[in-house]
């Protein structure tokens, strides 16, 4: 069954998650005014499932089941899944301006469904059929996941395994007869307190010495032994003040955290690996390809920058300056690029073993590392546009006050005729884009998230088929194969 947006929020409200935001433990966290934000985007996910016009990119077919079920929840079955996941994606980034949380975990079930299928071929394992199980009670009961990857990792010239403090990595620290006791930390976790289930990964691929640290698993969100530790934000004390105007996105924002497994309890009907190292890369790898394709989501907040730069000139009297125009073709441009690359490698995708769909791994990682480089170059044209105001801007409060109120307004007066307010909510939208609360999702998360850009250039260089370039060249310039 589909949840509606308002049962969402309540589902949140039944968890015991033990949550801590400034070194104080949070006990209202869906009403906090941090927080709330990214529960509000989350929440989006189920507002457009339930909008018939969106329906057939929001929603899918479970192939268990047969039933309607929330994308966020689906396997890849055709390309066309994979096309309409990176629709989707955009979509939902242009609604809400935001990291809207749930890509993270889709490409974790997608990942596992492909790699315990390929462990149980080699092992005689049950993995898959424990995870098919799974999947249907998150279908079932339309649940956000988290994907949880990023380990602490300590020293990095170290491996796992030699590490002093053995708990940077997340382990599986004793087996008992019912399941598994776990210990570690993920850090960056997107999404990680709006979610019902946390779903674990290796963050790298291990050697057999590491073997205690090639778990994979699921756990409901709220279980004993988790810890979640907010991420602080830039500019997230501003939704303190109450000012929508001066947050810049009035209601949506993303969040991250840590999360910590403090002897952490796993059944064994949730554990999808464990101890498996030679499948840890690939699962590493599958997820991460994965999730490089969700990048479409950043193509969606382009359009946001875009149009709000757009409204800006125009408020401005500067849209018909032909430097103008150039900026914003520009934007387009660079916008655009990156979502033909979405669709690119959705289109060139194939079926596994397992009947799941997996994108063209190359264009994938082609896709990425223009996501760590554009929206960069997009937020630059973004300022220069805006002006110097975008930075000192006096605040909704002194607006609103009646001693200076007069002259805020007199002064931010832009073309006759559009409102003061409406210039300072375009340049405090930009801001929160380029460099306050959004700019985590828009630019720094663009740049590490689903792996640092030279995570991608190593992909890049081992994927691309530089052999049979050289061959057609030699070929070419009349040079034979034997010299």
């Amino acid at each position: 069954m589909l949840m509606t947006p308002e049962q969402y929020i309540e589902s949140l409200r039944k968890l015991n998650l033990n949550i801590y935001l400034m070194g104080k433990k949070v006990t209202n966290w869906v009403d906090n005014p941090i927080i709330r934000p990214s529960i509000n985007c989350v929440a989006a996910t189920y507002e457009l499932a339930q909008q018939p016009d969106r329906q057939n990119i929001i929603t899918a077919t479970s192939h268990i089941s047969g039933k309607k079920i929330n994308r966020f929840t689906n396997i890849h079955r055709s390309i066309e899944d994979l096309v309409n996941k990176a629709k989707m994606e955009r979509g939902l980034g242009s609604y809400t301006g935001s990291c809207f949380q749930r890509c993270v975990g889709t490409d974790a079930l997608n990942a596992l469904s492909i790699v315990t299928y390929d462990i149980d071929q080699k092992y005689n394992t049950e993995y898959n059929k424990r995870f098919l199980s799974y999947l249907n009670y998150v279908q079932e009961n339309d649940l956000v996941c988290d994907g949880a990857m990023t380990d602490a990792k300590g020293d990095r010239n170290l491996h796992p395994a030699e590490q002093a403090d053995k708990d940077q990595y997340l382990r599986v620290v004793d087996e008992q007869k019912a399941g598994i006791i776990v210990r570690g930390a993920k850090l960056h976790q997107t999404g990680a307190v709006n979610s019902h289930e946390i779903i674990a990964m290796p963050t790298r691929a291990m050697r057999k010495e590491d073997k205690d640290y090639a778990v994979a698993f699921a756990i409901p969100s709220d279980v004993p032994g988790i810890v979640y530790i907010y991420g602080r934000q830039s500019c997230d004390s501003r939704r303190l003040e109450g000012s929508s105007m001066d947050t810049g996105n009035a209601q949506y924002g993303g969040q991250e955290a840590m999360i910590v497994f403090d002897n952490v309890f796993v059944p064994w009907e949730r554990v999808f690996m464990c101890k498996e190292w030679d499948f840890s890369g690939d699962l590493v790898e599958k997820f991460a390809t994965y999730h490089r394709h969700s990048y479409a989501c950043k193509t969606g907040v382009g359009d946001v920058l875009i149009g709000a730069c757009q409204l800006l000139a125009e408020s401005q009297g500067i849209a018909k300056a032909s430097h103008v125009k150039d900026k914003i073709v520009e934007m387009i441009h660079l916008n655009e690029t990156m979502a033909c690359c979405s669709m690119a490698c959705s289109y060139e995708g194939c079926q596994q073993a397992s009947g799941t769909y997996f994108v063209n791994d190359l264009w994938a990682n082609v896709n990425k590392l223009n996501v760590t480089r554009f929206p960069y170059e997009m937020a630059r044209l973004a300022q220069e546009i805006a002006g110097g105001a975008l930075v000192t801007l006096p605040s909704e409060s002194d607006l609103k006050s009646p001693e200076v109120g007069r002259y805020v307004s007199k002064y931010l007066v832009g073309v006759d005729g559009v409102p003061v307010e409406n210039r300072i909510r375009l340049l405090r939208l930009i801001e929160n884009l380029t460099m306050g609360m959004g700019a985590v999702g828009y630019l720094t998360e663009s740049l590490h998230g689903a792996g640092s850009p030279q995570a991608q250039r190593i992909m890049i260089s081992r994927l691309a088929r530089v052999d049979r370039m050289k061959t057609n060249a030699a070929r070419i310039a009349g040079i034979s194969n034997n010299k």
